[in-house]
Protein backbone atom coordinates (compact mmCIF):
# COMPACT_ATOMS: atom_id res chain seq x y z
CA UNK A 1 0.00 0.00 0.00
CA UNK A 2 1.41 3.33 -1.06
CA UNK A 3 1.57 5.88 1.77
CA UNK A 4 3.37 8.99 2.89
CA UNK A 5 6.65 7.10 3.43
CA UNK A 6 6.59 5.91 -0.16
CA UNK A 7 5.80 9.42 -1.38
CA UNK A 8 8.64 10.99 0.59
CA UNK A 9 11.16 8.33 -0.38
CA UNK A 10 10.22 8.61 -4.04
CA UNK A 11 10.54 12.40 -3.99
CA UNK A 12 13.71 12.78 -1.92
CA UNK A 13 15.51 9.44 -1.86
CA UNK A 14 15.73 6.95 0.99
CA UNK A 15 18.85 8.55 2.51
CA UNK A 16 16.88 11.66 3.51
CA UNK A 17 13.93 9.81 5.03
CA UNK A 18 14.33 7.99 8.36
CA UNK A 19 11.75 5.63 9.82
CA UNK A 20 13.79 3.69 12.39
CA UNK A 21 12.60 3.97 15.98
CA UNK A 22 15.85 5.44 17.32
CA UNK A 23 15.67 8.39 14.93
CA UNK A 24 11.94 8.84 15.38
CA UNK A 25 12.39 9.00 19.16
CA UNK A 26 15.30 11.43 18.90
CA UNK A 27 13.23 13.86 16.83
CA UNK A 28 9.92 13.39 18.68
CA UNK A 29 10.52 16.09 21.31
CA UNK A 30 12.44 19.25 22.06
CA UNK A 31 13.61 20.26 25.55
CA UNK A 32 10.15 21.11 26.91
CA UNK A 33 7.98 19.03 29.23
CA UNK A 34 6.04 16.48 27.19
CA UNK A 35 2.27 16.62 27.54
CA UNK A 36 1.42 14.18 24.76
CA UNK A 37 4.28 11.96 23.59
CA UNK A 38 3.95 10.94 19.95
CA UNK A 39 6.35 9.28 17.54
CA UNK A 40 6.36 10.77 14.04
CA UNK A 41 5.73 8.56 11.03
CA UNK A 42 9.01 9.69 9.53
CA UNK A 43 11.84 12.17 9.93
CA UNK A 44 12.97 13.97 6.80
CA UNK A 45 16.34 15.74 6.77
CA UNK A 46 15.97 18.33 4.04
CA UNK A 47 19.03 19.74 2.29
CA UNK A 48 17.48 22.18 -0.22
CA UNK A 49 14.46 24.42 -0.66
CA UNK A 50 13.22 21.94 -3.26
CA UNK A 51 13.38 19.20 -0.62
CA UNK A 52 11.20 21.25 1.71
CA UNK A 53 8.71 21.97 -1.05
CA UNK A 54 8.51 18.28 -1.92
CA UNK A 55 7.84 17.33 1.69
CA UNK A 56 5.15 19.99 2.10
CA UNK A 57 3.42 18.96 -1.11
CA UNK A 58 3.49 15.28 -0.15
CA UNK A 59 2.02 16.01 3.27
CA UNK A 60 -0.54 18.44 1.88
CA UNK A 61 -1.75 15.85 -0.63
CA UNK A 62 -2.48 13.39 2.16
CA UNK A 63 -3.29 15.97 4.88
CA UNK A 64 -0.46 14.69 7.03
CA UNK A 65 0.61 17.00 9.90
CA UNK A 66 4.08 18.46 9.38
CA UNK A 67 6.34 19.66 12.20
CA UNK A 68 9.45 21.60 11.19
CA UNK A 69 12.39 21.80 13.60
CA UNK A 70 15.96 22.98 13.92
CA UNK A 71 18.29 22.00 16.75
CA UNK A 72 15.46 21.16 19.16
CA UNK A 73 16.67 23.56 21.87
CA UNK A 74 13.20 25.01 22.39
CA UNK A 75 11.62 24.68 25.83
CA UNK A 76 7.93 25.21 25.08
CA UNK A 77 7.19 22.13 22.99
CA UNK A 78 7.00 23.94 19.67
CA UNK A 79 8.92 21.11 17.99
CA UNK A 80 7.16 18.21 19.72
CA UNK A 81 5.80 15.65 17.29
CA UNK A 82 2.03 15.46 16.94
CA UNK A 83 -0.02 12.37 16.20
CA UNK A 84 0.82 10.70 12.85
CA UNK A 85 2.98 13.63 11.77
CA UNK A 86 6.11 13.92 9.67
CA UNK A 87 8.99 15.78 11.30
CA UNK A 88 10.96 17.97 8.90
CA UNK A 89 14.49 18.68 10.13
CA UNK A 90 16.20 21.74 8.63
CA UNK A 91 19.54 21.18 10.37
CA UNK A 92 21.33 20.18 7.14
CA UNK A 93 20.36 23.47 5.49
CA UNK A 94 23.25 25.16 7.23
CA UNK A 95 24.97 27.38 4.67
CA UNK A 96 25.75 31.07 5.00
CA UNK A 97 24.75 32.06 1.45
CA UNK A 98 26.00 35.64 1.55
CA UNK A 99 27.66 37.99 4.01
CA UNK A 100 27.91 41.58 2.81
CA UNK A 101 30.04 43.72 5.15
CA UNK A 102 29.21 46.94 3.28
CA UNK A 103 25.46 46.46 3.55
CA UNK A 104 25.93 44.85 6.99
CA UNK A 105 23.64 41.97 6.08
CA UNK A 106 23.82 38.21 5.79
CA UNK A 107 21.65 35.66 4.02
CA UNK A 108 21.52 32.28 5.72
CA UNK A 109 19.72 28.98 5.55
CA UNK A 110 17.60 28.06 8.59
CA UNK A 111 20.01 25.43 9.92
CA UNK A 112 22.89 27.88 10.43
CA UNK A 113 23.91 27.84 14.09
CA UNK A 114 23.81 31.21 15.82
CA UNK A 115 27.46 30.97 16.94
CA UNK A 116 28.65 30.06 13.43
CA UNK A 117 27.04 33.15 11.94
CA UNK A 118 28.67 35.28 14.62
CA UNK A 119 32.06 33.74 13.92
CA UNK A 120 31.73 34.51 10.21
CA UNK A 121 30.53 38.05 10.89
CA UNK A 122 33.33 38.76 13.38
CA UNK A 123 35.91 38.49 10.60
CA UNK A 124 34.40 41.71 9.23
CA UNK A 125 34.03 43.44 12.59
CA UNK A 126 30.33 42.61 12.72
CA UNK A 127 28.00 40.48 14.85
CA UNK A 128 24.54 39.00 14.76
CA UNK A 129 23.01 40.69 17.78
CA UNK A 130 20.35 38.20 19.00
CA UNK A 131 22.08 36.21 21.71
CA UNK A 132 20.11 33.27 23.12
CA UNK A 133 21.80 31.36 25.93
CA UNK A 134 21.83 28.30 23.65
CA UNK A 135 23.67 30.23 20.89
CA UNK A 136 26.29 27.48 20.46
CA UNK A 137 23.54 25.03 19.43
CA UNK A 138 20.42 26.94 18.41
CA UNK A 139 19.76 27.62 14.75
CA UNK A 140 18.74 30.88 13.13
CA UNK A 141 15.61 29.19 11.77
CA UNK A 142 14.61 28.14 15.26
CA UNK A 143 15.36 31.63 16.55
CA UNK A 144 13.06 33.03 13.87
CA UNK A 145 10.31 30.52 14.66
CA UNK A 146 10.13 31.60 18.31
CA UNK A 147 11.33 35.20 17.93
CA UNK A 148 14.09 34.22 20.34
CA UNK A 149 15.59 36.71 22.75
CA UNK A 150 18.77 36.37 24.76
CA UNK A 151 21.23 38.25 26.88
CA UNK A 152 21.66 41.32 24.63
CA UNK A 153 17.95 42.04 24.11
CA UNK A 154 17.77 45.18 26.23
CA UNK A 155 20.10 47.05 23.88
CA UNK A 156 19.86 45.21 20.56
CA UNK A 157 16.33 43.82 20.55
CA UNK A 158 14.96 40.36 19.82
CA UNK A 159 15.24 38.26 16.67
CA UNK A 160 12.48 40.16 14.86
CA UNK A 161 14.50 43.36 15.16
CA UNK A 162 17.35 41.80 13.16
CA UNK A 163 15.35 40.05 10.42
CA UNK A 164 14.96 41.96 7.15
CA UNK A 165 13.59 39.33 4.76
CA UNK A 166 12.45 35.71 4.62
CA UNK A 167 12.02 32.97 2.07
CA UNK A 168 9.05 30.87 3.13
CA UNK A 169 7.49 27.68 1.82
CA UNK A 170 3.75 27.90 2.30
CA UNK A 171 1.35 25.07 3.13
CA UNK A 172 0.72 24.30 -0.55
CA UNK A 173 4.44 23.98 -1.31
CA UNK A 174 4.75 27.37 -3.02
CA UNK A 175 7.69 29.65 -2.24
CA UNK A 176 7.40 33.35 -1.38
CA UNK A 177 9.88 36.07 -0.48
CA UNK A 178 8.94 38.70 2.08
CA UNK A 179 10.74 41.82 3.23
CA UNK A 180 13.63 43.74 1.78
CA UNK A 181 17.40 44.16 1.71
CA UNK A 182 17.27 47.66 3.18
CA UNK A 183 17.10 48.60 6.85
CA UNK A 184 13.93 50.63 6.21
CA UNK A 185 10.77 49.82 4.28
CA UNK A 186 7.09 50.51 4.92
CA UNK A 187 5.70 48.97 1.74
CA UNK A 188 2.63 46.84 2.42
CA UNK A 189 1.84 44.75 5.47
CA UNK A 190 4.79 43.45 7.47
CA UNK A 191 4.54 39.77 6.54
CA UNK A 192 8.14 39.21 7.61
CA UNK A 193 7.29 40.32 11.12
CA UNK A 194 4.22 38.07 11.07
CA UNK A 195 6.23 34.96 10.21
CA UNK A 196 8.85 35.70 12.88
CA UNK A 197 7.52 34.11 16.06
CA UNK A 198 4.79 32.09 14.30
CA UNK A 199 6.45 28.82 15.39
CA UNK A 200 6.13 27.09 12.02
CA UNK A 201 2.33 27.34 11.98
CA UNK A 202 2.04 29.67 8.96
CA UNK A 203 4.90 28.52 6.74
CA UNK A 204 8.35 26.98 6.80
CA UNK A 205 11.22 29.46 6.71
CA UNK A 206 13.95 28.32 4.30
CA UNK A 207 15.99 31.51 3.96
CA UNK A 208 16.68 34.44 6.26
CA UNK A 209 18.20 37.84 5.54
CA UNK A 210 19.47 39.40 8.74
CA UNK A 211 20.87 42.75 9.71
CA UNK A 212 24.29 42.70 11.37
CA UNK A 213 25.59 45.11 13.99
CA UNK A 214 29.08 46.43 14.69
CA UNK A 215 31.20 44.17 16.87
CA UNK A 216 31.97 46.25 19.99
CA UNK A 217 35.56 47.46 20.18
CA UNK A 218 35.45 47.50 23.96
CA UNK A 219 33.45 45.57 26.58
CA UNK A 220 33.32 46.16 30.33
CA UNK A 221 31.70 43.72 32.75
CA UNK A 222 30.46 44.68 36.21
CA UNK A 223 29.52 42.16 38.86
CA UNK A 224 27.30 43.56 41.62
CA UNK A 225 26.64 41.19 44.52
CA UNK A 226 23.63 41.94 46.73
CA UNK A 227 22.39 40.56 50.05
CA UNK A 228 19.07 39.54 48.48
CA UNK A 229 17.36 39.20 45.12
CA UNK A 230 14.89 42.05 45.59
CA UNK A 231 17.72 44.53 46.18
CA UNK A 232 19.39 43.32 42.99
CA UNK A 233 16.12 43.81 41.07
CA UNK A 234 15.94 47.34 42.46
CA UNK A 235 19.45 47.90 41.11
CA UNK A 236 18.11 47.38 37.58
CA UNK A 237 15.73 50.31 37.97
CA UNK A 238 18.52 52.42 39.45
CA UNK A 239 20.64 51.88 36.34
CA UNK A 240 17.68 52.88 34.18
CA UNK A 241 17.19 56.09 36.15
CA UNK A 242 20.87 56.87 35.54
CA UNK A 243 19.97 56.77 31.81
CA UNK A 244 22.69 54.31 30.91
CA UNK A 245 21.89 51.47 28.48
CA UNK A 246 23.99 48.34 29.10
CA UNK A 247 24.18 45.61 26.50
CA UNK A 248 23.60 42.91 29.13
CA UNK A 249 21.80 43.04 32.49
CA UNK A 250 21.33 39.62 34.04
CA UNK A 251 20.01 38.68 37.48
CA UNK A 252 20.85 35.46 39.31
CA UNK A 253 19.43 34.49 42.70
CA UNK A 254 21.06 32.58 45.54
CA UNK A 255 19.78 29.18 44.44
CA UNK A 256 21.20 29.71 40.97
CA UNK A 257 24.57 30.86 42.33
CA UNK A 258 24.81 27.80 44.58
CA UNK A 259 23.95 25.48 41.69
CA UNK A 260 26.58 27.09 39.46
CA UNK A 261 29.20 26.80 42.20
CA UNK A 262 28.44 23.11 42.62
CA UNK A 263 28.55 22.43 38.89
CA UNK A 264 31.53 24.60 37.92
CA UNK A 265 33.62 25.06 41.07
CA UNK A 266 33.05 28.81 41.22
CA UNK A 267 32.66 30.83 44.44
CA UNK A 268 29.73 33.05 43.51
CA UNK A 269 27.55 32.24 46.54
CA UNK A 270 30.37 33.24 48.88
CA UNK A 271 30.40 36.70 47.32
CA UNK A 272 26.71 37.48 47.82
CA UNK A 273 23.16 36.16 47.84
CA UNK A 274 22.29 37.58 44.42
CA UNK A 275 24.25 38.73 41.39
CA UNK A 276 23.45 41.52 38.97
CA UNK A 277 25.75 41.03 35.99
CA UNK A 278 26.08 44.05 33.71
CA UNK A 279 28.02 44.47 30.50
CA UNK A 280 28.56 47.71 28.62
CA UNK A 281 29.96 47.76 25.12
CA UNK A 282 31.13 50.07 22.36
CA UNK A 283 33.37 53.11 22.41
CA UNK A 284 31.58 54.43 25.49
CA UNK A 285 31.82 51.18 27.45
CA UNK A 286 34.28 52.50 30.03
CA UNK A 287 32.35 55.72 30.64
CA UNK A 288 29.05 53.84 30.96
CA UNK A 289 30.57 51.36 33.39
CA UNK A 290 32.01 54.21 35.44
CA UNK A 291 28.56 55.80 35.65
CA UNK A 292 26.90 52.54 36.70
CA UNK A 293 29.24 51.44 39.50
CA UNK A 294 28.41 54.17 42.06
CA UNK A 295 24.68 53.75 41.36
CA UNK A 296 24.87 50.06 42.23
CA UNK A 297 27.04 50.66 45.29
CA UNK A 298 24.54 53.21 46.59
CA UNK A 299 21.91 50.46 46.48
CA UNK A 300 23.91 48.20 48.78
CA UNK A 301 25.88 46.15 46.25
CA UNK A 302 29.45 45.01 46.50
CA UNK A 303 30.61 46.09 43.07
CA UNK A 304 33.57 44.73 41.13
CA UNK A 305 34.90 45.51 37.69
CA UNK A 306 35.84 42.09 36.43
CA UNK A 307 39.10 41.49 34.52
CA UNK A 308 38.53 40.12 31.02
CA UNK A 309 39.07 36.43 31.82
CA UNK A 310 36.83 36.48 34.89
CA UNK A 311 34.22 38.55 33.07
CA UNK A 312 33.99 36.08 30.23
CA UNK A 313 33.66 33.26 32.75
CA UNK A 314 30.81 35.04 34.54
CA UNK A 315 28.88 35.60 31.31
CA UNK A 316 29.46 31.99 30.30
CA UNK A 317 28.27 30.80 33.71
CA UNK A 318 25.10 32.86 33.22
CA UNK A 319 24.48 30.98 29.97
CA UNK A 320 24.60 27.74 31.97
CA UNK A 321 22.39 29.05 34.76
CA UNK A 322 19.36 27.12 33.59
CA UNK A 323 21.20 24.00 34.67
CA UNK A 324 21.72 20.64 33.04
CA UNK A 325 18.31 19.36 34.10
CA UNK A 326 15.57 18.98 31.52
CA UNK A 327 12.13 20.24 32.48
CA UNK A 328 9.70 17.47 33.32
CA UNK A 329 6.72 16.93 35.62
CA UNK A 330 8.88 17.61 38.70
CA UNK A 331 10.77 20.66 37.42
CA UNK A 332 9.41 23.45 35.24
CA UNK A 333 11.13 26.64 34.14
CA UNK A 334 9.00 29.61 33.17
CA UNK A 335 9.45 32.51 30.79
CA UNK A 336 7.25 35.35 31.99
CA UNK A 337 7.98 39.02 31.50
CA UNK A 338 6.70 41.99 33.47
CA UNK A 339 7.24 45.74 33.17
CA UNK A 340 10.62 46.59 34.66
CA UNK A 341 8.97 48.81 37.25
CA UNK A 342 7.18 45.73 38.64
CA UNK A 343 10.18 43.40 38.81
CA UNK A 344 10.81 43.96 42.52
CA UNK A 345 7.13 43.30 43.26
CA UNK A 346 7.07 40.20 41.09
CA UNK A 347 10.18 38.72 42.68
CA UNK A 348 8.60 39.22 46.10
CA UNK A 349 5.49 37.41 44.86
CA UNK A 350 7.56 34.52 43.52
CA UNK A 351 9.32 34.05 46.83
CA UNK A 352 5.96 34.10 48.64
CA UNK A 353 4.55 31.52 46.18
CA UNK A 354 7.40 29.14 46.86
CA UNK A 355 6.71 29.28 50.59
CA UNK A 356 2.93 29.09 50.17
CA UNK A 357 3.02 26.02 47.92
CA UNK A 358 6.04 24.36 49.57
CA UNK A 359 8.07 24.15 46.36
CA UNK A 360 11.68 24.99 45.56
CA UNK A 361 12.51 28.09 43.54
CA UNK A 362 15.42 29.62 41.69
CA UNK A 363 15.28 32.66 39.44
CA UNK A 364 17.39 34.08 36.64
CA UNK A 365 16.30 37.05 34.59
CA UNK A 366 17.11 39.11 31.56
CA UNK A 367 16.66 42.05 33.88
CA UNK A 368 17.21 44.70 31.23
CA UNK A 369 13.86 43.91 29.61
CA UNK A 370 11.92 42.41 32.52
CA UNK A 371 12.02 38.82 31.22
CA UNK A 372 12.27 36.40 34.17
CA UNK A 373 12.94 32.67 34.20
CA UNK A 374 11.70 31.31 37.53
CA UNK A 375 12.15 27.57 37.94
CA UNK A 376 9.92 25.70 40.36
CA UNK A 377 10.60 22.13 41.39
CA UNK A 378 9.76 19.47 43.93
CA UNK A 379 11.81 16.50 44.97
CA UNK A 380 10.98 13.33 43.06
CA UNK A 381 9.36 10.67 45.21
CA UNK A 382 11.01 7.26 45.57
CA UNK A 383 8.06 5.57 43.87
CA UNK A 384 8.19 8.12 41.06
CA UNK A 385 4.85 9.80 41.76
CA UNK A 386 3.77 12.14 44.53
CA UNK A 387 0.41 13.59 43.49
CA UNK A 388 0.41 16.09 46.34
CA UNK A 389 3.79 17.51 45.37
CA UNK A 390 2.84 17.69 41.71
CA UNK A 391 -0.38 19.47 42.60
CA UNK A 392 1.56 22.06 44.60
CA UNK A 393 4.00 22.52 41.73
CA UNK A 394 1.16 23.09 39.28
CA UNK A 395 -0.50 25.58 41.61
CA UNK A 396 2.73 27.58 41.97
CA UNK A 397 3.23 27.57 38.22
CA UNK A 398 -0.31 28.76 37.51
CA UNK A 399 -0.04 31.50 40.12
CA UNK A 400 3.30 32.71 38.71
CA UNK A 401 1.60 33.23 35.36
CA UNK A 402 -1.59 34.88 36.63
CA UNK A 403 0.35 37.26 38.88
CA UNK A 404 2.62 38.27 35.97
CA UNK A 405 -0.43 38.96 33.81
CA UNK A 406 -2.04 41.01 36.57
CA UNK A 407 1.08 43.19 36.59
CA UNK A 408 0.75 43.88 32.88
CA UNK A 409 3.11 41.09 31.83
CA UNK A 410 3.07 38.19 29.40
CA UNK A 411 3.12 34.39 29.62
CA UNK A 412 6.19 34.17 27.39
CA UNK A 413 8.92 36.71 26.83
CA UNK A 414 11.07 34.72 24.40
CA UNK A 415 10.50 30.96 24.41
CA UNK A 416 7.19 30.94 22.57
CA UNK A 417 3.80 29.42 23.35
CA UNK A 418 4.53 26.08 21.70
CA UNK A 419 2.44 23.29 23.11
CA UNK A 420 3.15 23.79 26.81
CA UNK A 421 1.81 27.34 27.25
CA UNK A 422 -1.40 26.97 25.27
CA UNK A 423 -3.30 26.46 28.52
CA UNK A 424 -2.52 30.04 29.57
CA UNK A 425 -2.82 31.84 26.24
CA UNK A 426 -6.51 32.60 26.72
CA UNK A 427 -5.69 34.43 29.95
CA UNK A 428 -3.53 36.90 28.04
CA UNK A 429 -5.26 37.15 24.69
CA UNK A 430 -9.04 37.42 24.66
CA UNK A 431 -11.56 37.12 21.88
CA UNK A 432 -11.79 38.57 19.25
CA UNK A 433 -7.96 38.76 19.12
CA UNK A 434 -7.64 34.97 19.22
CA UNK A 435 -10.29 34.59 16.54
CA UNK A 436 -8.33 36.95 14.27
CA UNK A 437 -5.26 34.78 14.78
CA UNK A 438 -7.21 31.63 13.96
CA UNK A 439 -8.41 33.27 10.75
CA UNK A 440 -4.84 34.20 9.81
CA UNK A 441 -3.81 30.60 10.41
CA UNK A 442 -6.68 29.37 8.21
CA UNK A 443 -5.67 31.77 5.43
CA UNK A 444 -2.06 30.55 5.33
CA UNK A 445 -2.75 26.91 6.19
CA UNK A 446 -6.37 26.02 5.31
CA UNK A 447 -5.85 22.29 5.84
CA UNK A 448 -4.22 22.88 9.22
CA UNK A 449 -1.20 20.65 8.55
CA UNK A 450 1.59 22.99 9.71
CA UNK A 451 2.57 22.32 13.32
CA UNK A 452 -0.99 21.76 14.56
CA UNK A 453 -1.76 22.22 18.24
CA UNK A 454 0.96 24.82 18.75
CA UNK A 455 1.26 28.58 19.24
CA UNK A 456 -2.40 29.67 18.93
Amino acid sequence: MRGIIHDLTSALGAEKVAVDEVTLAAYAVDQAPVLDYQLPQAVVRAETIEDVQAVVRACAARRIPLVARGAGTGVSGGAHATEACVVLSLERMNRILDLNPDDETAVVEPGVVNADLNAAAAVHGLMYAPDPASYKLSTIGGNVATNAGGLRCAKYGVTRDSVLALDVVLADGSLIHTGHQTFKSVAGYDLTGLFVGSEGTLGIVVGITVRLKYLPREVHTIAAFYPDFRSAAAGVLAVGKARVQPAIMELLDSGTLAQLDEAHGSDLAARGASLLLIQTDGFGAAAEAAAIRPVLAAGGAVVTMEPNAEAEQLVELRRHSRGAEVDDQYRVGEDVAVPRSRMVDYVAELEAMAVKHAVRLKVVAHAGDGNLHPTFWVEQADDGVDPGALERLGAALDESVTVALAMGGTITGEHGVGQYKLRWLGLEQKEPVRELQRRIKELFDPAGILNPGKAI
